[in-house]
């Protein structure tokens, strides 16, 4: 049976580009994004569960030299929507990440049900 075909990466906040990525980081992160696409679930130590964001949302975490990159991402039925692209010093997510990441959720969703309404 034929593989389905690789899920879109739909951009709302963000890109992956050296700089400021390291190219090794670059390359990891595009390796991660494609397992996504591919259908893969990631778990820890590359993706964990965001919640407080919304269903279906996760944290991709890509450790660089000197820091460590995150990407917020959802996994929609025809799409991995990545929410937010973000060099990422704390422990706890930050508060302004969470509310900036669910209003683009939101907004994405809005413009699919739209389009689906539309047909």
């Amino acid at each position: 049976m034929p593989r389905p075909p690789d899920k879109p990466l739909v951009w709302r906040k963000g890109e992956v580009k050296t700089p400021p990525f390291s190219t090794e980081a670059r390359v990891e992160a595009g390796f991660l994004l494609r397992r996504l696409q591919q259908g893969e679930v990631l778990a820890l130590p590359h993706s964990r569960p965001m919640p407080d964001v919304g269903k279906q949302c996760h944290e991709l975490r890509v450790n660089d030299r000197d820091q460590t990159w995150r990407m917020v991402y959802h996994v929609a039925d025809d799409a991995v929507v990545i929410l937010d692209v973000f060099s990422k010093k704390a422990q706890t997510m930050p508060k302004p990440v969470i509310a900036a990441c669910r209003e683009r959720l939101a907004r994405y969703l809005a413009a699919v049900r739209s389009t689906k309404e539309q047909r």
